[in-house]
């Protein structure tokens, strides 16, 4: 388990100490010291840069666990501002700006940005719920930069390889295009907002699927090559807080990730294993040989009963992909009478690769009696009234409430290989249900995300065989080995992003 470790336990506790409270850590940690805040406000005195010219955009979600972390985060972001100087910074929180489910994906938000703040403020900047601001440092690292031109800072991540993610992008030479580590913060100057605003509202955005965000986003800024590239900015970080190199950082994360208590027993988890008789001798084995063992209640559908492994034919037939009629079929088995209740569903291709130690950690901070559904996010034609919708393959997870709330509707699949992930995606939408997202759940392999993107993480899912051997990738990433995790990768430099 993610907190098996006393040792962790202890430093979970201090973590949620300095949300709770909203202690500010100005520099190592002792930010009662007298002559520290002296020095930063000093800092905030003789900058130019008033903290009414920042705007915060905390990229937070409805669910009402995350609706918490962002306000503390939010109330963390107010509570150094008053201590520093009676002019307190604009901090908003995503979620409730507005009712357009498309404005997770940052661009159709920018005319709102650019018309409300335009003119009395100089930057933007956005980053998720458990990225740690220090105020001062942030305010030194701005006034390095002239606020009258384009600027869109960050810490650059970069592809090693061409990726199925990024469309491709850049085949020839992935690493030259550099892109923004969301959870270390992100920079827009004013100028370049106002731009990009304009070009929003003047040029429908053409984007269809909203896939990696942060990727998309940098993308559409560079307009290849008429706009401005990231600007790497050391300051941004995604070190733990109390490790030594955030001595100079500006943004850092919480270390060791905040707990919400017991992890979620195995036993209220039923997981579904879609498969089809083609793949029974080459991927359920994997499955088998890796993670099927930490589940209590688990069942293979098939579109033909193997008594050797075993599988369920729920009488769908095969389809080469979409998968819609076998996915409702496996909703209506969950609140049957023929399978354990439990508050929990997972539904997970028989090429997905998981950590259900680990998923039961992430379940703990979720209500069950809430509609939840929860995986990677991923979005279509978000700019024109479109949804999101958790991309079927990185694992999703349903509670029983959702469930029973979708088949109550009347939603159902317009064909058996319609793609089951956007259905639900669609009608959880017209349900006016959000989807929540976890980027600890892959639609790829490793491979297919940058090394440092994975760095800071503790991630729950991979998915994809190809040209990979499965079970040394899930040995490598999502394998549980509780006396080296305590002391060495959770400990060292990674969080969970929940």
């Amino acid at each position: 388990m993610l907190t098996s470790s006393p040792h962790v336990g202890q430093r979970v506790a201090r973590c949620l100490i300095f949300l709770s409270f909203f202690h500010i850590n100005l520099a190592t940690g002792n930010s009662g010291k007298s002559s520290q805040n002296h020095e930063d406000m000093h800092v905030i005195y003789n900058s130019q840069l008033d903290l009414r010219e920042i705007v915060f955009v905390i990229q937070s979600q409805s669910n009402s666990f995350h609706v918490g972390q962002a306000e503390r985060r939010r109330a963390d972001l107010l509570e150094q501002a008053r201590i520093l100087t009676e002019n307190s910074p604009m901090v908003l929180l995503l979620h409730s700006l507005s009712d357009n489910e498309g404005d997770w994906s940052i661009l159709p938000l920018l005319p709102y940005l650019s018309n409300s703040f335009g003119k009395n403020s100089s930057w933007i900047v956005f980053l998720e719920e458990e990225t740690n601001v220090k105020m001062t440092k942030l305010v030194e690292v701005l006034t390095k930069f002239d606020r009258r031109k384009e600027w869109f800072l960050g810490k650059p991540l970069h592809d090693e390889e061409s990726t199925i993610i990024h469309h491709y992008a850049f085949a020839e030479n992935p690493s030259v295009f550099k892109y923004p580590d969301f959870t270390a913060a992100w920079v827009l100057s004013m100028p370049l907002v106002v731009r990009l605003a304009n070009k929003v509202r003047d040029e429908p955005l053409k984007s269809d699927f909203t896939i990696d965000l942060k990727h998309e986003v940098a993308l559409y800024i560079w307009e290849s090559g008429k706009g401005p590239h990231l600007t790497a900015v050391p300051e941004l970080c995604t070190v733990p807080e109390d490790s030594p190199e955030a001595q100079d950082c500006a943004t850092t994360l919480c270390s060791p990730p905040p707990s919400c208590g017991e992890p979620v027993n195995k036993e209220d988890i039923f997981v579904a294993v879609k498969t089809c008789m083609k793949f029974h001798s080459e991927r359920v084995p994997v499955v088998k040989k890796t993670w099927e063992k930490d589940a209590s209640f688990l069942e293979y559908y098939s579109d033909h009963a193997d008594p050797s492994i075993p599988t369920i034919n729920l009488g769908v037939p095969n389809t080469e992909r979409g998968h819609c009629g076998k996915t409702f079929a496996i909703l209506k088995r969950f609140i049957s009478n023929a399978v354990p209740k439990t508050n929990w569903l997972l539904i997970v291709d028989d090429d997905t690769l998981i950590s259900l130690s680990r998923l039961q950690v992430l379940l703990s901070c979720y209500d069950p009696l809430e509609p939840l559904c929860l995986g990677e996010r991923y979005g279509y034609g978000l700019s024109q009234g479109g949804y999101s919708y958790i991309t079927g393959g990185g694992g999703m997870v349903f509670s029983r409430e959702a469930v029973v709330r979708l088949l109550k509707s009347g939603c159902k699949c317009y064909s058996d290989d319609a793609p089951d992930d956007m259905v639900l995606g669609m009608c959880l939408n017209a349900l006016g249900l959000p989807v929540t997202h976890s980027p600890l759940f892959h639609q790829a392999r490793p491979d297919d995300y940058a090394r440092d993107f994975l760095a800071h993480q503790v991630p729950i899912s991979f998915h994809k065989h190809w040209n990979i051997d499965p079970i040394a990738v899930f040995n490598k990433w999502l394998k549980e080995d509780l006396s080296a995790t305590a002391s060495g990768r959770l400990n060292k430099s990674t969080k969970t992003e929940l």
